[in-house]
């Protein structure tokens, strides 16, 4: 690939959720030279119909949401700031070393990575990872049909519009409790489904089935969501007994992880045994000069729209002073 011809950016930020926008925002007010590269816009608040923890916004809807992050990045745009979306990113790499053995980042020159993408390539001086994760989908019959009628995978988005309901969670883990610890604050009663013994931090499972309303059962393997055009019941297998158990709730919150989308970048940086993107906390460097990450692809301990966004602008403020510095 010859890229002897190509323009330099001074940073490539990958990914159209709230981490990649607001990086994008301050990276144009800073005027640094910054190639924008998403396959859409819609992260994955956008399935939720109303968002109710975006600071500035009471209530709004997922894809409203989305629509408003794309319009003030578009406003933006220009010569500092270039788009690309409908674009996703197939590799990123190294520039080729020079004949002394540096990459030229490292001896007084620009250019260090190739972003390789579906349609094209660009080169830039650092690269900041937004691309986010896909939850894992439960994967029983009627569980796709019933998806955004009662099944969901976002308590702290849609916990409040299941107030004084039963409500199920599936998923034994630290996500799960704590998806069923906000539930309890506007549930009737929250049931949660584990398919072994709770992996979720003791403390945690004690203080969250502390609450009268709060019911768990290990050993529950998911079999079917039931209902027609909203979620009624939840079928599982007690795997002690091999009988199947229908629980009558309208409410099923899903918590069994995530998939970090980190594939284009694993030869560029370290990813730990999750996948995820390990990062410095205090300014989101990874181990790679250059690269730095923010939001649900990284190994931080929470996953918000609104701690991608605010890690995010860290990471840009000391790309900011990294690039200043060469």
């Amino acid at each position: 690939m010859n890229n002897s011809n190509q323009k330099t950016f001074d940073l490539a930020i990958i990914g159209g959720g709230p981490g990649g926008v607001a990086a994008g925002v301050y990276a144009a007010r800073k005027q640094l030279k910054t190639v924008f590269i998403t396959k859409d816009w819609n992260g994955q608040s956008s399935v939720s119909e109303g968002v109710e923890n975006w600071i500035g916004d009471i209530k709004i809807p997922g894809l409203d949401l989305s629509k408003k992050l794309e319009n003030h990045l578009k406003a933006y745009a220009g010569d500092v700031l270039d788009i690309h979306e409908g674009e996703w990113v197939k590799e990123v790499k190294y520039k080729e070393k020079s004949k002394e053995g540096k990459r030229k980042d490292e001896d007084g020159g620009g250019d260090s990575f190739i972003v390789t993408t579906d349609k094209g390539s660009y080169l830039a001086r650092t690269v900041l990872v937004t691309s986010g994760s896909s939850r894992r989908k439960l994967e029983v019959p009627g569980a796709d049909h019933l998806e955004h009628k009662g099944l969901t995978y976002c308590a702290s988005c849609d916990g409040p519009l299941f107030s004084n309901q039963d409500v199920a969670v599936v998923g034994g883990g630290n996500a799960g409790f704590e998806a069923a610890s906000q539930l309890l604050a506007y549930c009737k009663s929250v049931t949660l489904l584990s398919r072994s013994d709770y992996k979720a931090d003791p403390g945690t499972v004690d203080a969250v089935l502390a609450n009268p309303k709060m019911k768990a059962v290990k050993g529950a393997i998911p079999k079917e969501v039931l209902g027609e055009k909203f979620v009624s019941g939840f079928t599982y297998t007690d795997s002690a007994t091999q009988k199947d158990v229908t629980l009558n709730v309208t409410g099923i919150f899903v918590e069994i992880g995530s998939i970090p989308n980190t594939d284009f970048i694993k030869d560029a940086v370290t990813l730990d045994q999750f996948n995820r993107i390990p990062v410095d906390a205090k300014n989101q460097r990874t181990a790679t000069a250059g690269i730095w990450a923010a939001g649900d692809v990284t190994d931080g301990l929470f996953h918000q729209n609104n701690i991608a966004a605010g890690d995010a602008v860290k990471a840009l403020e000391d790309i900011y002073l990294y690039l200043k510095a060469k």
